[in-house]
């Protein structure tokens, strides 16, 4: 997959995950999913989902600028 393709992905995905943080759909449900509120349950899976997203970004989207190793650069 091109480079400039799969960051142009990662960050419309980064849009949703935006978008879909507060869980507004859920502030009435009352109902509990293994003992714990719905609304809970779904940040704590929303907190796995930004923490893959933002190791995908570190990994596929970081500048290549801030990628120079100190050991590459030549000592005066």
């Amino acid at each position: 997959m091109n480079k400039s393709v799969s960051r142009g992905l990662l960050y419309c995905i980064l849009l949703l995950l935006y978008l879909f943080h507060n869980d507004l759909w859920l502030w009435y449900d009352a109902r509990l999913v293994a003992g714990l509120p719905v609304g809970f349950v779904y940040h704590i899976l929303f907190c796995f989902a930004a923490a893959t997203m933002l190791t995908l970004l570190v990994t596929y989207a970081w500048p290549e600028h801030l990628a120079v190793d100190e050991d590459d650069e030549e000592a005066p």
